[in-house]
């Protein structure tokens, strides 16, 4: 079965990652994102070798998106970034084919133990099975 596997972050978190630390959010030093980065492959490694990688991307800051939305005559709207009143957003996801809901919470407990900088904001794993049923054919 294909999970949906995401991580979680804040506008301040991607700052902080460039060394602009604030009180949500603590700055990173070199050290600190090579051991990040290096948990994180450590994963995409292992999930590729045991055959369960479908896909996984890292996403650009919050302050980068749009959002498109349609007026009442259909035409669009658009809205670029940054958005102070979002909190979390989705900041990177893996596509896994796992053979079993415990499977891939294992994995989802891996991504949770990456290391951070002291007192940097606890985000939880979402795991979400993708809905390969498609659309009924009545």
């Amino acid at each position: 079965m294909k999970y949906l596997v995401m991580v979680q972050g804040s506008q301040a978190d991607y700052e902080a990652m460039v060394g602009n630390g604030s009180p949500q959010s603590p700055s990173w030093d070199k050290t600190q994102l090579k051991a990040m980065f290096d948990h994180m492959n450590a994963i995409n490694e292992e999930v590729s070798a045991r055959g369960e990688m479908v896909d996984a991307q890292g996403l650009a800051a919050p302050s980068t998106a749009r959002f498109v939305t349609v007026d009442a005559q259909g035409e669009p709207l658009v809205t670029d970034g940054p958005y102070a009143e979002t909190k979390e957003v989705l900041a990177g996801y893996w596509v896994l084919d796992c053979a079993s809901l415990e499977r891939v919470t294992e994995i989802a407990a891996q991504v949770a133990r990456c290391p951070v900088p002291p007192g940097s904001p606890d985000y939880p794993v979402v795991v979400r099975p993708i809905d390969e049923t498609g659309p009924s054919q009545d």
